[in-house]
Order: structure tokens, then sequence, then C-alpha cells
């Protein structure tokens, strides 16, 4: 860590800085430059309040030198982490593909689901038995209830189930069902007490981007998993607000290269979130697959004109099947396989 003086520094204020540098274990080096002093933290600098530092006075400036996340960084583990979910390997060559309705609405309509996605080649199912709504008074989930019909539907096809926890008060029911991946959401990709719990838990994670999360962010809320000792953590980017209304967010495909280079994490992409219409959908999950993705989750409902929530985004049968089939081209051009 760096601790930059301002240019009315006094002696007095850099061996405060100095220290309270000492009192936390680190030593220090002292650079008295023409304009500016600057004063080098030696040590680990995990155990710097950084806030406290830049109270002190004389101190313009403290950057971290370190990344503040360590664990899931590309630099703990150099090889890429492989997710085993009930067999099925999540990063490495192989790209999978989670298929499913936004959310759980009757025993029939998750059968039919189970079966496109059976067809169309997904290896893993999804669907919401809670729902994060915007009103609450839309649809909100079928709860426990959806659970029970969810693990019905995929046990007929031996599919590992993903749906989204919410509260800490649902972990007992998902244990119950045993759900195979937990989905955290963007809504909850801060909500640190949960993704402590999480972390508490062998069940691998995805977990989805905050609405307006940096990188950073994002990476240091997979840290509060991983701290707990589940490091099975998949990220997904499933677009980000801006300033545009045509769409309904903005899909950061830049951000799949950036986390290959800062973790050892599997990365997946959520296109329909992102383009909130079925019709933009393969375009953004090919240039996915293309940009690196390890995988992706798609909505698709039986009959999307039925469907109790986000009717717009969803693929019918036969459009999933489709699109996987011109994944499959593009996984092979780049070495990999669908």
């Amino acid at each position: 860590m760096i601790v930059i003086m301002n240019n009315e520094t006094t002696d007095a204020h850099i061996d405060a800085v100095v220290q309270r540098l000492k009192g936390w274990g680190l030593g220090s080096n002292v650079s008295r430059g023409v304009e500016r002093t600057v004063i080098g933290a030696i040590g680990d600098e995990s155990k710097i309040d950084k806030e406290l530092l830049q109270a002190l006075p004389g101190v313009e400036q403290v950057i971290r030198v370190m990344k503040p996340y360590k664990i899931v960084a590309r630099s703990y583990h150099q090889e890429d982490t492989v997710i085993d979910i009930k067999g099925i390997k999540l990063g490495g060559k192989q790209i999978q593909v989670i298929g499913g309705p936004c959310s759980v609405e009757t025993q029939a309509q998750m059968d039919e689901a189970a079966k496109g996605v059976v067809a169309a080649g997904c290896s893993m199912m999804r669907g919401g038995a809670f729902k994060p709504r915007t009103s609450p008074y839309t649809f909100q989930g079928a709860g426990v209830e959806g659970l029970d019909m969810f693990r019905k539907a995929a046990d007929k096809y031996k599919l590992p189930i993903v749906t989204e926890l919410m509260d800490v008060r649902q972990i007992d029911a998902f244990l119950q069902y045993d759900v195979d991946v937990i989905q955290i959401g963007t809504r909850n990709m801060q909500n640190f007490d949960l993704l402590k719990e999480v972390g508490r838990l062998h069940k691998p994670v995805i977990l989805k981007r905050g609405m307006a999360a940096t990188i950073s962010e994002w990476l240091m809320a997979a840290e509060y998993i991983a701290a707990g000792g589940n490091h099975d953590i998949i990220f997904c980017e499933r677009g980000v607000r801006s300033f545009e209304t045509y769409y309904r967010n903005m899909l950061d495909v830049t951000a799949i290269p950036v986390l290959k280079k800062e973790t050892h994490l599997p990365v997946i992409i959520d296109p329909s979130h992102a383009g909130g219409k079925a019709w933009m959908v393969p375009a953004l999950a090919r240039a996915a697959v293309a940009a690196g993705a390890d995988g992706l989750l798609v909505e698709m409902h039986p009959n999307p004109c039925e469907a109790w929530c986000d009717a717009d985004q969803a693929l019918n049968p036969q459009e999933l099947i489709d699109l996987m089939a011109s994944l499959r081209g593009i996984a092979q051009a780049i070495g990999r396989e669908l």
C-alpha cells in the first residue's frame, strides 16, 4: 500500500502514519520528493484499515498495491477451476447451457420445460421458486411448493437444478429439496449476511452481477462466499443498468475476458435478462460463447405467451434447440465443446 502525503505535511504527520502502520505490524519506507512525500507500507496490507489511514492529518491519498480479494484471484490459483455438478463439469473445455423457465408455475409446465431442456441438449435446468420482483403486486414465486414441483420435473431426466436463494430463512428448504446450484440474484449480490451463510454450505453458487456493480465489487462479493469455505463459485454476467432504454440491460461482454484474467473461477452469461426480448437472446448468447464464457443461463418456457413473468424474454422449446445448434459451431471454432 502506498500513502501519498499532501504538500503541507509535517514530520509529525509522517511519523503518525509510520506509527499507525507499525501498530498494524507493518514496516514503512518514507520517500521524500520535491513536491510530495510517499510512504510505502511493507508487509501484509490486508491488516490495514484504509479509511482510518486516509483520515490521518497530512494524508492525501491511500492506494492499494495488492488486490483486496485473495481466494478468488487468479494469483491464488493459476489454473482454471472446474466445478463438478453431479458429474457435469462447468469450466474448462466444456461449455454448459442451463435452460428453463423464469419461474416455477405448475407441475405440468415444469414437466414440459424439463422435456424441452433435455431435447435441446442442455445439461442443467433453471427455474425460480422464489422471485424478487420490482412490484410487490406481481407474482412472487410458488415458494417451497415450487421447489417440490421443480425437483419432481428435473428428477425425471436426472437434471441438476439451479434456483435463486433470496433469504437465509429459505436455506433449510433448499437443503431439503437438494438444490444442486444456488443462485444469488443481482439484487442480493452485496447482501453480505446471505453471502456469508452461502459460504458455509457445500453447494455450488452462481453469483449474478449487481445492476451497477463494478468488477471489483463483484469479485469482493465472491470473496465473502469463498472466505466462508465455499470455493465453488460461478460468476454470472446478466447485463448492467445504463442510460439505454431500448433493451432491458447492457450486456457487458468485456467482463468475460476481464474476469478470466482476474479470477480462476468459471464465468457464465445470462443473455435473457440482458436483452429482455427473446429475439435478442441468440445473438447475445453467441457473442458470449465467442468471447470465452463457460456457460449460459437461458430462459425457455413451453409456451412463452402464457408465462407468469418475463414472458417477452423466454425462448420456446424449438428456439432453444435452434440456438444450441448455432452455438455448437461457435464452440468448435474456438476449440471448445458444447
